[in-house]
């Protein structure tokens, strides 16, 4: 079966030559048959390496140790899921993923395109199959998912996968977050095809704003599930720390946000064609970039794969060539991008959205210069030079507040220019009431809270404000003109202005979440030794420790303490830590255990269990912690929303 696995993906790999050289000539001499030969080419290439897929699958999943990535990666004990699971918890298995989800994005994209955009489509082609050849020539000659150990070699077992990455989350994260670094190589691709036939208008991106929603969505739910394991599985209290890898995922989703915005300024009046432009290639080069990092060795991280020799120039030589080429045909068409539309007024919504673009901008420089100042300055002076969270938090931080007030802002100020009466009307309601909000709860935690968390509770309660207020104008309005119920006006005005209003859930989403992350200043947290029966206490929760009994698991020992959970004297819960050792491994783990409710997490992790007995435990209460995850569910349900097939609109007939 290994035999199968390369053999096909190796003639999908000359068929993506091939189809390379034939698209090309189909947009030189401009004929749709050639065209269709090489779109015929990209789904050869996608039936090929989804034979790949399977027989990696097919050697997961039967223990076939004679493939030496799976041997590395997987053991008998490990259940099946985890098993299959491991296809993309080393570099060469990540990468044929990788390259799969290219294929299926362009192969989708081409063939729901086959009767439109005809001219753009041998550079779609182009674009999305030498992106996919050079995924597929790592997996051809540099990371082989198919080499065979010798049979003299051949052993019983394997080495097994890192257990911090058993772990249900990590089942589906890497394959959402994929989806989102992958999913941009269609708007990418229209993009590109765009610039070289300089066809510089609208299309382009009306084509493809559904596959843009659904990659960005996709990368946001991939960076949340990502919390969320770091969360349950790193045992160390948090969901982000600003790792190396997380901001590589992180990179692209701000670029991708600030595109989407943009482009609606593009539709809207016919401005910021290069903005549009240069945002949308950004995003996916950083797409390219994350993987380059995570892959490469160059940061240092808990999810990156080791350095191996050639790997890394070979990649950082393709990200280079594919910037190049994109940004040369963008500056070489340039002069044909000006628009005589100008910005008629900084009070204006276009003015806002522009504004956001540069603060999008300021975080990514941020992000970006934080993640990789140890690689330069190791390379400039030999010494790796790192920051840490309070970096990021400071300095980031800032911008993010900037952030929610032009999130907030952005529906209350009219398209060309707003006058000053009616940035009154608008502003004035939730101004006020983000000022009282904010005022309260600064008198009430006067104490304990930032300067930071007190502004985000103002501007929060800001933008909330004025996602009601339009809600309200809109439905009051529809009641008043059409005589509809309240619930029936509600309905039809999210069905028929889905863009909007379902992007107004996803701003309540993102600001719940930035809620969410203004209770870490009321954190708490506190580090004990116990014997069993006794107690310690921390805020209003008190934890008797009663004992630590063996786990006595196939594949990992350690031991299990149980802890009774009291909250002002009253029982709540048995809370069940676990310390881990995984025997083939032989590597440590700590799951923690958590008492959820609406407005806190009790966090107990178990560090060491003594020979007497006794148990050093750390114990966290992260409040609002829990609204991180109802913040992000809200905000992908808006995304879902607006991506969802939007109703037919009936016009009755005129009589004649």
């Amino acid at each position: 079966m290994a035999e199968l696995g390369q053999q096909t993906l190796t003639f999908g790999w000359l068929i993506t030559i091939l189809g390379c050289v034939i698209s090309v000539a189909a947009g030189v001499t401009r004929r749709d048959d050639w065209t269709q030969v090489a779109e015929r080419a990209l789904y050869v290439v996608f039936g090929a390496i989804t034979i790949s897929m399977g027989t990696l699958f097919y050697a997961f999943a039967t223990n076939d140790f004679s493939v030496a990535y799976v041997a590395s990666h997987s053991a008998r004990a490990m259940p099946l899921e985890t098993r299959l699971a491991a296809l993309w918890g080393g570099q060469a298995g990540s990468l044929l993923l990788w390259g799969w989800m290219v294929a299926a994005y362009g192969t989708t994209a081409i063939f729901l395109n086959r009767k439109s955009n005809r001219n753009l489509m041998p550079w779609v082609v182009f674009c999305v199959l030498i992106n996919l050849g050079f995924f597929l020539s790592l997996c051809c000659f540099v990371s082989l998912p198919f080499e065979q150990v010798p049979p003299t070699e051949v052993r019983s077992d394997g080495n097994g996968l890192n257990p911090l990455l058993q772990h249900p989350l990590m089942t589906i994260h890497p394959v959402v977050l994929y989806a989102g670094f992958t999913g941009f190589v269609v708007p990418y691709a229209f993009a590109f095809a765009n610039l070289v036939t300089g066809e510089l208008g609208t299309q382009w991106f009306q084509t493809t704003r559904r596959w843009t929603l659904f990659a960005w969505t996709s990368l946001g739910g991939g960076l949340i599930l990502g919390g969320r394991w770091a969360y349950e599985i790193l045992g160390w209290g948090g969901y982000w720390g600003w790792d190396p890898v997380e901001n590589a995922a992180l990179m692209p989703w701000l670029a991708g946000t600030a595109y989407l915005h943009s482009v609606m300024i593009q539709e809207k009046r016919d401005m910021l064609k290069t903005w549009n432009l240069v945002l949308i290639g950004l995003t996916y080069l950083l797409c390219v970039f994350g993987t380059f990092l995570t892959r490469s060795g160059v940061v240092q991280s808990v999810h990156a794969f080791t350095n191996s020799g050639s790997f890394t120039p070979i990649f950082f030589t393709y990200v280079a060539v594919t910037a190049v080429l994109f940004f040369g045909m963008l500056l070489y068409r340039l002069p044909q991008l000006k628009t005589d539309n100008q910005l008629e007024s900084m009070v204006s919504r276009e003015a806002g959205f522009l504004l956001n673009n540069w603060v999008f901008m300021a975080i990514l420089v941020v992000v970006f210069w934080g993640t990789l100042l140890p690689v330069v300055s190791e390379a400039i002076s030999g010494n790796r030079t790192t920051v840490g969270p309070v970096f990021f938090n400071q300095h980031a931080g800032l911008w993010s507040l900037l952030l929610i007030f032009l999130t907030g802002v952005g529906p209350l100020i009219a398209w060309r220019r707003a006058t000053p009466n009616s940035v009154r009307r608008q502003f004035v309601a939730p101004a006020a009431f983000g000022i009282a909000i904010g005022a309260v709860l600064s008198v009430l935690f006067w104490e304990d809270a930032t300067v930071w968390a007190m502004a985000c509770w103002t501007l929060s309660a800001f933008v909330i404000a004025t996602i009601a207020q339009e809600y309200y104008r809109a439905v009051s309005a529809r009641v008043r003109s059409k005589g509809e119920g309240a619930l029936a006006a509600l309905w039809l005005l999210l069905r028929r202005n889905q863009r909007r209003y379902g992007g107004y859930i996803v701003h309540l989403g993102i600001i719940l979440m930035f809620i969410a992350v203004s209770g870490a200043v009321f954190n708490k947290e506190r580090l004990e030794n116990l014997k069993p029966g006794e107690s310690l206490s921390l805020d209003k929760y008190s934890f008797e420790y009663k004992t630590a009994e063996p786990n006595l698991e196939q594949h990992f020992g350690g031991a299990t303490a149980r802890v009774a959970l009291y909250r002002d004297g009253e029982g709540l819960a048995t809370m069940l830590p676990q310390k881990r050792i995984y025997w083939l491994e032989q590597q440590p783990s700590s799951i923690p255990a958590i008492y959820s409710t609406w407005l806190e997490d009790v966090y107990l992790i178990l560090n060491e269990v003594e020979p007497d007995g006794s148990a050093t435990f750390k114990v966290h209460i992260n409040p609002l912690v829990n609204w991180l995850w109802i913040g992000a569910a809200i905000a992908i349900g808006g995304s879902i929303f607006v991506m969802w097939p939007h109703p037919e609109v009936v016009r009755p007939r005129r009589q004649s």
